[in-house]
């Protein structure tokens, strides 16, 4: 893979924050920060997804991708989180920096895969209930379920799938909003719409999936996202897990390129399958 071309990103994209929406009414507010990071917001939580804030997505802060774009909440204007829900222990998804900062600003509960715990508590995070597949939260403020996923954990090259990953699927007043995690496509996608109903919102990765020879195995590309939305007969969903760290080959504006051609052959209107300009929001009524 190392010997593989790289389509050149941007070294920076500089854009202004954004503020968290007020609900108006709204039983959630889902905004995109960045990669897979998104802010919900309802009447009785404020949920944090995957969170990261640090400038690298590796060790320390000194190694792994760089980021190109700035979270578009910044950290010190997040409203209160009570819960942050961690898909599984890689670096651009369980950043030990920010949930750090989580732990001092706001201590909140975190829910996460089997085996994370440790990690989280490592971190200064006091409150960890970890889940299996298909578990219910005891601990959430909303009903909130463990997912399957297709991927791996890993944190060094010792410890590799010593811990569990996945989604959650969230109830939010009357709807159902998905969040996929980190996952390659597979059949679990029918086996989640059958088991736990209708989905109102998923939140689907679409980045980080090229070369297909060496990626296919843990990350969907976007045709093979629209094949997960179809799967979920979800009524909406938003792609994530792109344009802010390159973690692979393709070029920073390649996904939601792909995504588009990938939903016209499906014949998929755009406003079921699109992605949000960073710091903008969806409402869930």
């Amino acid at each position: 893979m190392l010997r593989e071309p790289r389509t050149p990103w941007p070294a920076w994209i500089d854009e202004p924050p954004r503020r968290a929406p007020l609900l108006d009414g709204a039983s959630a507010a889902v905004t995109f920060i960045g990669h897979a990071t998104f802010l919900i917001q309802t009447q009785t939580a404020n949920i944090l997804t995957d969170p990261i804030y640090s400038e690298r997505a590796g060790p320390l802060n000194l190694f792994g991708p760089r980021r190109v774009r700035p979270p578009a909440i910044r950290f010190d204007d997040l409203p209160p989180i009570s819960t942050v829900l961690l898909s599984h222990n890689h670096y651009d998804h369980c950043d030990l920096r920010t949930l750090r900062r989580l732990a001092t600003r706001f201590d909140p509960n975190v829910i996460t895969p089997l085996g994370n715990a440790g990690l989280a508590r490592s971190a200064g995070i006091r409150r960890v209930e970890e889940l299996d597949w298909w578990d219910d939260a005891k601990t959430s403020p909303l009903p909130i379920t463990l997912t399957p996923a297709r991927h791996f954990s890993a944190r060094t090259p010792f410890d590799r799938n010593r811990a569990l990953w996945g989604g959650f699927m969230l109830k939010v007043g009357g709807a159902r909003l998905y969040f996929a995690g980190d996952s390659a496509y597979g059949p679990f996608f029918r086996d989640i719409r059958r088991r736990l109903g209708p989905i109102d919102l998923a939140l689907l990765p679409i980045g980080a999936y090229e070369p297909r020879w060496f990626m296919h195995v843990v990350h969907m590309n976007p045709a093979e996202a629209v094949q997960a939305h179809v799967d979920l007969e979800a009524a909406e969903s938003i792609g994530m897990h792109f344009g802010t760290f390159q973690m692979t080959m393709e070029g920073i504006d390649a996904p939601v390129t792909a995504l588009e051609e990938a939903r016209r052959e499906k014949q998929i209107p755009a406003e079921r399958f699109r992605t949000l300009p960073f710091g903008e929001s969806v409402r869930l009524r």
